[in-house]
């Protein structure tokens, strides 16, 4: 049997970085992955990273083969695309990476730091003594053996499958599941074109509620002919099949005539607002298992990355004063869910919100306006989602016979502002978590009855 100081389950981008972050601190940290080493990293994604998560975290800028394209922004497409917001700011430039070379770069980052890593292994569950979570059993994928593994701090980053989470007894204190409406299923392909796209900087989103109920489709491209391109909808009802959706309505268009698939494949993404509670006796959730992902976009390499990094900061202290408790770890809590978990719950608001909508509502709204291309970077910023409605705009929309949807609108954006203002309140300690937790269910249940 195996003893270190940190178990890290998942070499993904949250466990790389909370690996990293703990081995720089001299910690004997064990980072597992059922993946071989020289896979790891692969995974089906938008691939597409906002240089600003790199500035917080202090991680150098993708170089070389890992930098696909750089971007400087994202055209978002009303679903009769007669509208389309343009969204281009600095502060909304970055990359589109090579998310296999990428994800190879931080397990070395990760590995050269002194954290140990143990490929081709399947972990079964927590070990759990006395509500404390101890270490976690595990199978060689190779040797099909059984193993366990022992540590002071587990933590679960193993991805949407969340393998520990979900296996957690109530008295931890997380959730285990995560409703069915808070998934989006997704498929991408990486496709090479005939051509050279045009502004191959611009990232380019596509609503229509029709095509892609409760998300979206993209074309990212990745520098020169060479594009990923997908559709997302959300897991609710009987929801379509996305690749079907994606092959029969978007690669049947000319302009993807003739091209070819480089890479496709499917995958799971939940897009809501942060776990209630990311920390228990021993242990530790971030990244897709911990539900750190944009409600809007997918995008969770940057959140997981941050979810990483104040993760490990906060079980270095932890570990050095010998106490792994939830009380001790719930700092990580605070800092995550004050700071990013309430720009998550803004967006979850209008995430919801925008799912119960259909295709001639979105149509006019961003035909008039009524959200403006301003007020989508500064919400994507952290800001507050507001509504430019004038008295002319607001006769329009009764002449059309739409006033309820005006109401509706600004129920959204009011509701989207208390609950950032609560997840900023989020409580210092465990007592305050069952109250502070009704507050944002009243606050999630009015948006949902709209």
């Amino acid at each position: 049997m195996e003893k270190y100081d940190a178990i890290v389950v998942g070499a993904g981008t949250a466990g790389c970085m909370a690996a990293k972050t703990l081995a720089s601190a001299g910690l004997n940290v064990c980072l597992v992955d059922r993946k071989q080493k020289q896979s790891v990293g692969e995974k089906v994604c938008g691939d597409a990273i906002g240089r600003h998560h790199f500035d917080n975290i202090g991680l150098t800028y993708p170089r070389g083969e890992e930098l696909e394209q750089l971007t400087s922004g994202i055209d978002i497409y009303s679903p009769d695309q007669q509208t389309v917001f343009r969204v281009h700011e600095e502060r909304l430039s970055g990359f589109m990476v090579n998310r296999h070379l990428f994800g190879q770069r931080l397990l070395k980052e990760a590995r050269d730091a002194g954290a140990v890593l143990l490929d081709s292994t399947h972990v079964l569950e927590a070990v759990l003594e006395k509500d404390i979570i101890k270490g976690v059993s595990a199978k060689d994928v190779k040797t099909d053996s059984k193993i366990e593994l022992r540590s002071e701090v587990t933590i679960d980053a193993s991805g949407v499958s969340a393998v520990l989470r979900s296996k957690l007894p109530p008295q931890i204190g997380i959730e285990q599941e995560v409703g069915k409406e808070d998934y989006v299923v997704c498929y991408r392909e990486i496709r090479e074109l005939e051509e050279e796209i045009s502004k191959p900087d611009i990232c380019r989103i596509y609503l229509n509620l029709e095509s892609a109920p409760g998300g979206y489709y993209w074309f990212f491209p990745e520098g020169g002919t060479k594009a990923n391109v997908g559709l997302g909808v959300a897991a609710i009802g009987g929801f379509p099949n996305p690749r079907d959706q994606l092959h029969r309505i978007i690669l049947a268009s000319p302009s993807f005539k003739s091209s070819t698939i480089l890479h496709g494949g499917g995958g799971i993404v939940p897009t809501r607002r942060p776990l209630d509670s990311l920390v228990g006796n021993g242990i530790v959730v971030i990244g897709d298992a911990a539900c750190q992902v944009n409600p809007i976009h997918g995008g969770g390499i940057g959140p997981s990355m941050t979810g990483g990094k104040m993760a490990g900061e906060v079980i270095i202290e932890a570990l050095e004063e010998g106490n792994p408790s939830r009380d001790r770890l719930w700092p990580i809590n605070v800092k995550y869910v004050r700071s990013y978990g309430a720009k998550q719950a803004s967006l979850d608001v209008f995430r919801i919100f925008l799912q119960c909508l259909s295709n001639e509502e979105l149509n006019y709204g961003m035909k008039y306006r009524l959200i403006t291309e301003e007020d989508i970077l500064e919400a994507s910023l952290g800001g507050d989602i507001k509504l430019t409605v004038t008295d002319a705009t607001r006769r329009i929309f009764e002449g059309l016979g739409k006033p309820q949807f005006l109401k509706r609108l600004y129920t959204m954006a009011r509701t989207s502002k208390r609950i950032k203002r609560l997840y900023r309140e989020y409580p210092d300690s465990p007592e305050g978590l069952p109250e502070w937790k009704e507050k944002v269910k009243e606050l999630l249940r009015r948006i949902r009855n709209l």
